[in-house]
C-alpha cells in the first residue's frame, strides 16, 4: 500500500512541474493581458523598486532584476530593425540579424541597470493613455525627482502575440528611436556591421562600470 501511495505522488509531483514549466497560468510573470497602462506601470514600478535597492544589488544584480522586466515590456526586435530600416536590415545575413539584436538587448537592459542606480524619493505619475494611428498606444508619465524637478516620458507601444511591447520612448519630447536611428545608421554607412556591433558592446561596458 506504502509503494503504491508513493508511486501516486510521484506521479503527481510530475505532473505538476509539467504543469509549471508549460501552462502560462501559473506563470507570475505572464503579463500578456495587461493594457498598455499596466505595462508601463509595471515597468515604472520595477524601476523604482531596483533604485531602492540599487546598492545593494549592484550593477549585475540589477541587471538581472530588469532582464525579464524588459522582455516582457519591449518589442526589441521591432525597435532594432526600425533604427537600421529596411534598407540596412536586408542587407545583414541571418547571423549578422542575430548578433544585433542579442547585442541591442544587452544593451538596453544595461542601459536601464546602469541608469536607475539609487532611490532618491523620486516617483512616476502615469498622466495619460491614448491611441495613436497604426494601431499604436501612447502612455505619457511623469518622474519627479527628489529635488522637485520632472522628466516626461512617452511610451508609445503596440500589440503583439504575447501583448502590448514598447517600440519608443520619448524623453521630454526627444525621441530616443530617431537619436538610435541617426547614430547607428551613421555608424554602418560609414564603417560597417563590426564597427556598429563593437560600439554598443562599449556602450555595454560603460553601463557596467555604474557599480
Amino acid at each position: 500500500m506504502k509503494v503504491k501511495q508513493t508511486i501516486k505522488l510521484i506521479v503527481w509531483s510530475w505532473i505538476v512541474l509539467l504543469l509549471l514549466s508549460v501552462s502560462p497560468g501559473f506563470s507570475a510573470s505572464d503579463r500578456g493581458s495587461d493594457t498598455p497602462e499596466q505595462v508601463i506601470g509595471h515597468l515604472q514600478s520595477s524601476l523604482l523598486q531596483v533604485m531602492q535597492e540599487g546598492e545593494k544589488l549592484g550593477y549585475e544584480g540589477r541587471y538581472k532584476f530588469l532582464e525579464p522586466v524588459i522582455d516582457q515590456s519591449h518589442d526589441i526586435d521591432l525597435i532594432i530593425k526600425t533604427i537600421l530600416g529596411a534598407t540596412y536590415w536586408s542587407q545583414l545575413d541571418k547571423a549578422q540579424q542575430d548578433l544585433i539584436i542579442d547585442t541591442f538587448r544587452q544593451l538596453s537592459i544595461a542601459t536601464y541597470a546602469g541608469r536607475f542606480t539609487q532611490y532618491e524619493g523620486e516617483q512616476f505619475k502615469i498622466v495619460e493613455q491614448r491611441s495613436l494611428p497604426r494601431e499604436q498606444t501612447l502612455v505619457r508619465s511623469q518622474l519627479t525627482k527628489s529635488d522637485g524637478g520632472t522628466v516626461n516620458f512617452d511610451y508609445v507601444l503596440h500589440q503583439t502575440d504575447g501583448g502590448w511591447r514598447i517600440v519608443n520612448i520619448l524623453f521630454d519630447g526627444v525621441s530616443d528611436l530617431a537619436i538610435k536611428r541617426g547614430e547607428y545608421r551613421a555608424v554602418l554607412q560609414r564603417d560597417g556591421f563590426p564597427a556598429l556591433i563593437q560600439l554598443l558592446k562599449e556602450k555595454i561596458a560603460l553601463a557596467q562600470q555604474n557599480q
